[in-house]
């Protein structure tokens, strides 16, 4: 299985990312989003970033994981290359991540993309024997 692929688009950057379990659909979601604006060869995990959401539903929940992850790039300054999820639910869902990054260094990190947000364009998660979820990034 892959974690993820990109996929034509016109004007902005489109994947799929995939997973056995939710969790690491998520996580391959997060690296295909972060591989979108450096590449993570450059990144090297030296600080961490705990995270705590909650959503109406797993989409939702989604949908606000990967809007942290660009919204902690722009107010930390940093990157990611590392992952992890634990996901609750208890009438509501719970998403408990860390991420793992270093501060941006521009001698070292070459940006492909300015990722500006995640659109709700075509962005949906299904599961059939794996769990697939499709994200438009804005950049």
């Amino acid at each position: 299985m892959i974690a993820f692929e990109y996929l034509e688009h016109t004007a902005d950057v489109m994947f799929r990312a995939y997973g056995e379990t939710a969790e690491e659909m998520l996580c391959n979601a997060a690296s295909a989003l972060s591989q979108a604006m450096v590449d993570p060869a450059s990144i090297m995990a030296q600080e961490s970033w705990t995270v705590e959401l909650d959503g109406d539903d797993l989409e939702d929940l989604a949908y606000r994981w990967l809007s942290e992850i660009i919204f902690l790039s722009e107010t930390e300054s940093a990157i990611f290359s590392a992952f992890s999820v634990r996901l609750e639910q208890d009438g509501r869902m719970r998403l408990y991540g860390k991420i793992g990054g270093e501060r941006i260094d521009l001698g070292r990190h070459a940006f492909e993309n300015e990722v500006k947000a995640v659109t709700r364009h075509k962005f949906g998660i299904k599961k059939n024997k794996i769990w697939c979820i499709q994200v438009v990034l804005d950049v």
